[in-house]
């Protein structure tokens, strides 16, 4: 069995994550038992909620245990099989972690799932089509719930959940809105992912000043949030929502190295009766079908073209994930293993 290089979490951030909280280790692949799987993964995907597994508090996940290897979603190919459903050669995708090789206990459901590389590439599996698409499935389609001609907004709109919103808002007729950091990224937004205005945040210093520059961008309001960053943007939505607005939180990457974040003008979601509500996607695996059946529609017909950022072998890993915790990253977050 092969060897096979891991990054395990050594210990836990102090403020905010650094290298130094990983480590990198060469372990020998075991013998497979009955029913199990060997898979060569070909890419990891980073992705900011690994931010607050690393930490030993209270949230909806169990922490990250010290130790072992960091948790994470794996594309790649069965090199070997105890298992009549999978074969050598065969592409899955899977909760393999921060590690070269995973065996896996394929009976398991969940566990691990056949793709098809036809129309999408296997790296799309873990952005568009994979998690970060069905998150934003279902933060826009089942709580913000828009019908044609409302407004939109989602901040970090050029990342994987950020860019698959923009084109299922637009499929059903939105006006979509990004905020995003830079004008390289704004200008990707509305000349590739077909956002119909981006605002650069990093232009302004406060929530007031942003908030101009949303109300130039949505001049009709905002009927819709997808909640990505917290802090001052949130802050700014906050002040152009529209009367019975819907708020879908998945993430407040601007407190993950545990800042408190509080909110300017709490009384807004009063004032303008939102609704506001938090969802993690595993715990909607009811949706995922057809979420995933309409994201492979966008990619594979040319709608969805989302952008990579890839950095190169395992040990890449730990830098990578803490450039996308400051907005480094261009694009869905991979880390390239083979």
């Amino acid at each position: 069995m092969p060897a096979n290089q891991q990054i395990l979490l050594d210990n836990r951030p102090d403020g905010e994550a650094t290298v130094n909280n990983f480590k990198l280790v060469t372990t020998q692949t075991p013998a497979l038992a009955d029913g199990q799987v060997l898979v060569r993964h070909h890419f990891l995907s980073l992705d900011p909620y690994m931010r607050g597994r690393m930490n030993d508090s209270k949230s909806y996940a169990a922490s990250q245990p010290l130790g072992e290897v960091m948790i994470g979603g794996t594309v790649g190919e069965v090199a070997e099989s105890k298992n009549p459903k999978f074969q050598p050669g065969d592409k899955v995708v899977g909760m393999g972690g921060w590690q070269e090789y995973s065996v896996v206990d394929a009976a398991q459901p969940g566990a691990l799932r056949k793709v098809d590389t036809t129309h999408v590439p296997l790296s799309h599996y873990l952005g568009a089509v994979g998690m970060p698409g069905v998150t934003a499935w279902y933060g826009l389609v089942k709580l913000i719930n828009p019908k044609a001609g409302d407004t939109v907004v989602v901040s970090a709109a050029t990342g994987a959940v950020g860019s698959a919103f923009g084109a299922l808002a637009k499929a059903r007729g939105c006006r979509a809105v990004g905020i995003a950091g830079g004008p390289e990224k704004c200008k990707y937004a509305v000349e590739e992912l077909g956002f119909d205005a981006c605002v650069d945040y990093k232009l302004h210093k406060d929530a007031h000043s942003l908030s101009k520059a949303l109300k130039e961008a949505c001049p009709d309001g905002i009927d819709g949030y997808f909640e990505n960053v917290g802090g001052m943007v949130l802050d700014a939505v906050l002040l152009r929502m529209n009367a019975f607005g819907r708020i879908a939180v998945c993430g407040m990457i601007a407190g993950y190295d545990g800042k408190p974040m509080p909110l300017a003008n709490p009384a807004l979601l009063l004032v303008n009766r939102i609704r506001l509500e938090g969802f993690i996607i595993a715990e909607h695996m009811e949706v995922w079908p057809e979420a995933l059946t309409e994201l492979g529609q966008l990619v594979g017909s040319g709608k969805l073209r989302p952008r990579e950022s890839v950095a190169q072998g395992i040990a890449a890993a730990p830098e990578a994930f803490l450039g996308l915790l400051k907005g480094k990253n261009f694009g869905k977050q991979l880390v390239k293993l083979i």
